[in-house]
């Protein structure tokens, strides 16, 4: 703005040091002479300027004037409810256990138990069922793409255990059938000789 205004080297200085200083900036600047300079300055009082212009210097306030206020007032005491101390160490137990917060999983965890109550589990033996039969999909899926040499072994093993553990289940069944009609009838099959 200087350089547009075409002011010369004197009157750039002296309005650089105004603003250093934080004084108004001059309504006339004459050219060449500082004694004309101070005859220019307005006619209205200092003071009045002095209180609306904020001065480039931070204004520290005095140690007086910061203790008389409250920030040198420490805020007193005040109890509040103690908290259970069992409860704190069962919490305490339990996240050292199984690394979870039990407290507030538990909340968290009571509406979806209620929903899979509302869903039927599944049967181990019906489970079993299905792994085998996603096993015989996926060997029939690697076989297509070319892959099956390579999983043939390892899923064909795998179908050969859940088989194993499906007849251990229907021999368990089984037993547990003919131990429940036995009780019903206590003689057993036996026929009478007699009748």
């Amino acid at each position: 703005m200087m350089e547009e205004s075409k002011l010369t080297c004197f009157q750039r200085r002296y309005l650089m040091d105004c603003v250093k200083r934080g004084d108004t900036l001059p309504l006339q600047l004459h050219p060449t002479s500082s004694k004309e300079a101070e005859l220019a300055v307005p006619a209205f009082s200092p003071a009045a300027c002095q209180r609306s212009r904020l001065s480039a210097r931070p204004h520290l306030r005095p140690a007086e004037v910061c203790q008389a206020g409250d920030a040198y007032l420490r805020e007193k005491f005040k109890p509040r409810a103690r908290r259970d101390l069992e409860k704190e160490k069962q919490r305490l137990q339990n996240i050292l256990a199984t690394g979870k917060d039990v407290v507030k999983c538990s909340m968290k965890q009571a509406p979806v138990q209620a929903k899979e109550e509302e869903i039927p589990e599944l049967d181990r033996f019906e489970e079993l069922v299905n792994e085998v039969q996603e096993r015989r999909e996926f060997l029939a899926e690697m076989e297509a793409l070319g892959q099956g040499k390579k999983y043939r072994s390892i899923v064909l093993t795998e179908i050969s255990q859940k088989m194993r553990e499906m007849e251990i289940i229907d021999k368990k069944r089984s037993e547990e059938i003919r131990e429940s009609m036995t009780k019903d009838f206590p003689d057993g099959n036996k026929s009478d000789p007699h009748d």
